[in-house]
């Protein structure tokens, strides 16, 4: 027997009635509340590998890569808001799967969007830890805010800095009924992104004054061994920097007036690009070549002025404050999805309080001793997110228009659909190959 899907905002507010064919949603949330969860879909750890993207593509083909990847992703939202709207009953990202392809494609659909979920949460909490309590790699400590202001203890160190924001800033927020009752911590999220462009962008026009800027590259430099195949590892993390898929029906199952969602999107693509923009030219402009995969990295240095550390602080810091947000938006994805794949046939999760308060739980105890068992595990989930990202983003709803169950696409659909799975089919293979063939190269 196929699964049922539940036909449901994310965590509805009010209770079901007796009758279960009957769908209840509780369309309560603004035009700008579902920008501002979109947008902070968006706006994840993504943003501090963009500027390394820029030393390997070169600013001009940074940015147009950028756009390229932003409307794709429009193209592709905007296939799977018509399939779910001329599908009698699938109202989620895995009904309209279950409806193109069957079960297969369901449980296909949940097991990518399960792993790619979890490794995002995951390096969110790294880095978090990283933040709070420093990181030690290659030999070298980088002393975290913690430390620097309070110096080395038990109760600062990343365990235990990590479990203190696990149980009093997530848990809390992980245990609101609705995804709407987090617009107010995405907004402050997002408020939080554009304070930390501010503050580096000051500190570029500073470096720009004092003549301390770096050279930048306006194109690909392929001297020195540099391989054009090394151009094709940043799409996987500019894909996965805009993707917000997994997040769209839920949001839209909340919004007022659901045909606000696409230019919600696209309101969210354009405030997620500007950010990206700003992030990756000026922290190119600041540390160049020199710019790491993740660039937070770069503001852990030393300074002669307490000014300048005060800086770096507050730099870290609310990047820190962002993911912190952002952890929770993402979460509600993951268990809504994980619940509907473990419990087909139970009752709607939110009328359900030991099931969603033990879901809720194991979810998140799994993920904190995994980021403290595992403190470093960026190229891994490196290669599961270039291959999960693209199959939720771009391979499903371009197959969604191609198998055309409902028979409603166009020539022109087909064409965009058949552009965007090659797109991502052959840019992942090619970024795992060469990524492989890196990693050997330098171990040999």
């Amino acid at each position: 027997m196929k699964p049922e899907i539940n036909r449901e905002p994310l965590l509805p507010k009010s209770h079901p009635p007796e009758n279960d064919d009957v769908v209840v949603t509780s369309n309560t949330s603004s035009f700008f509340g579902a920008v501002f969860n979109v947008s902070t879909s968006m706006i994840g750890a993504g943003i501090m590998s963009i500027p390394a993207t820029l030393k390997v593509l070169g600013i001009i083909p940074g940015f147009i890569v950028i756009l390229i990847m932003a409307v794709f992703v429009d193209v592709t939202v905007e296939f799977l808001l018509r399939y779910t709207d001329h599908s009698g009953e699938a109202s989620t990202y895995g009904g309209v799967m279950k409806d193109s392809f069957g079960r297969y494609g369901f449980y296909g659909f949940q097991l990518c969007v399960m792993i790619c979920n979890l490794g995002a949460l995951i390096i969110y909490l790294i880095i978090i830890g990283d933040v709070l309590s420093g990181d030690q790699s290659d030999g070298v400590l980088h002393s975290g805010i913690l430390q620097e202001c309070f110096g080395f203890h038990w109760w600062n160190s990343r365990a235990y800095a990590l479990l203190f924001v696990v149980i009093f800033v997530m848990l809390p927020l992980l245990l609101l009924p609705r995804v709407e009752s987090l617009a107010h911590a995405s907004a402050i999220s997002i408020l939080l992104a554009v304070i930390f462009v501010v503050i580096i962008s000051g500190m570029a026009i500073y470096a720009i004054l004092e003549g301390k800027t770096q050279e930048l590259r306006l194109f690909p430099d392929f001297n020195d061994g540099f391989s054009v195949f090394n151009l094709f590892t940043t799409i996987p993390v500019m894909a996965t920097a805009l993707a917000c898929h997994v997040t769209i029906h839920p949001v839209r199952a909340e919004i007022k007036n659901q045909s606000d969602m696409i230019p919600a999107v696209r309101f969210s693509l354009v405030l997620s690009v500007v950010i990206y923009f700003a992030v990756g030219f000026v922290g190119y402009l600041l540390f160049g070549d020199s710019i790491m995969a993740d660039m937070l990295v770069n503001f852990d240095q030393t300074s002669n002025s307490p000014g300048g550390l005060l800086v770096n602080a507050i730099v870290r810091l609310s990047y820190a404050l962002h993911l912190m947000l952002v952890f929770p938006v993402i979460f509600y994805t993951l268990r809504a999805n994980m619940d509907e794949m473990i419990f087909p046939r139970k009752s709607l999760l939110a009328n359900d309080t030991t099931r969603f308060v033990s879901l809720t739980c194991v979810l998140l105890a799994f993920i904190y001793f995994v980021a403290i068992a595992i403190p470093n595990i960026w190229y891994f989930f490196q290669f599961m997110g270039s291959t999960t990202v693209a199959c939720i983003a771009f391979v499903f709803p371009g197959a969604i228009v191609l198998r055309d169950v409902h028979g409603i696409s166009t020539k022109k659909d087909r064409i965009m659909a058949i552009m965007v799975v090659i797109l991502a089919v052959v840019t992942s293979v090619i970024a795992i190959s060469t990524n492989l063939y890196s990693s050997f190269g330098n171990s040999s």
